[in-house]
């Protein structure tokens, strides 16, 4: 039988996880309902954006309207925008986009480099020897665009200086509090939307094509991975709230064991103590 002092020392250890557990689950879940809202308000702009630039990008090229972010050439070497978080404590959201990750690159044979964007995303890429263009640590539960420009620029400057032929986002992608989904996708060339051959229609452009996408292209490319970022931070707080709720449901569950344990003991003991005084049985001392 496990001594009585033990059992309760484990029960004031587990008790006071369980409060930690507790609190943390109520800070992720003020952060989460912050993160979902900015990330709600931010999800119809980034889709109409990537569907305005599908079209356009279907639209028949100008000479005067060809711009590097739109040209596609062959692939001779990849990059992937790896989005995790800075800190564990989040059930399996890293794990799952590491691995989606990881898969990838295994199944390419060209050259693929990382910017890495999370200090768990970082630090995995790093343990298994992969090649890290860039990393980005430290954004906060509530960046803004400009935090996230910098990004964006080292993206930009690789794809139209021809150091990389594809670009991907690798991010995990808010469904509900309970389900975060890791997915990657294609951020450049632009994929160009299937249209019908009517809607091939040549636009016009004021002041001119150059200046119009100018503008535009480096601005989409800004919002994808600033809005990736929203949704890596709102899927990380809903799987800390969810996993730290498992915790402390568990810690409970084992507090009610253990307390169930240290009575049975404490009955033994008892029981014991009162035959000995029956039976007139002296303990040495």
């Amino acid at each position: 039988m496990i001594p009585i002092r033990i059992i309760r020392r484990r029960i004031r250890s587990i008790r006071s996880t369980a409060k930690i557990t507790k609190a943390m689950e109520m800070i992720a879940a003020s952060k989460m309902r912050q993160a979902q809202l900015r990330v709600l308000a931010a999800r119809p702009y980034s889709e109409k954006m990537r569907e305005v630039l599908a079209n356009l990008a279907a639209q028949p090229r100008t000479e005067g309207d060809s711009h590097p972010l739109l040209q596609h050439r062959e692939v001779n070497h990849l990059t992937v925008i790896h989005i995790t978080a800075d800190r564990g404590l989040c059930g399996g959201l890293n794990a799952n986009i590491n691995r989606r990750t990881a898969s990838f690159i295994l199944e390419q044979s060209i050259p693929i480099n990382l910017i890495a964007v999370g200090r768990k995303g970082r630090d995995f890429m790093s343990r298994y020897g992969r090649d890290i263009r860039a990393e980005f640590t430290q954004l906060g539960d509530k960046p803004a665009l400009v935090d996230t420009t910098p990004i964006s620029r080292v993206v930009i400057d690789d794809y139209a200086g021809k150091l990389t032929d594809e670009i991907y986002l690798a991010y995990t992608e808010f469904i509900t509090t309970a389900i975060q989904r890791p997915v990657l996708w294609k951020l450049l060339p632009i994929e160009p939307a299937k249209t019908r051959p009517a809607e091939n229609i040549d636009y016009i452009y004021e002041p001119s094509p150059s200046a119009v996408l100018g503008e535009l292209l480096p601005r989409y490319v800004e919002m994808q991975v600033y809005h990736a970022i929203l949704e890596s931070i709102a899927s990380e707080q809903s799987a800390r709230m969810v996993t730290m709720r498992n915790a402390t449901d568990n810690a409970n569950e084992m507090i009610d064991d253990l307390t169930l344990t240290y009575n049975k003991a404490r009955q033994e003991l008892i029981t014991k103590e009162l035959l000995d005084i029956a039976g007139g049985i002296v303990t040495p001392t």
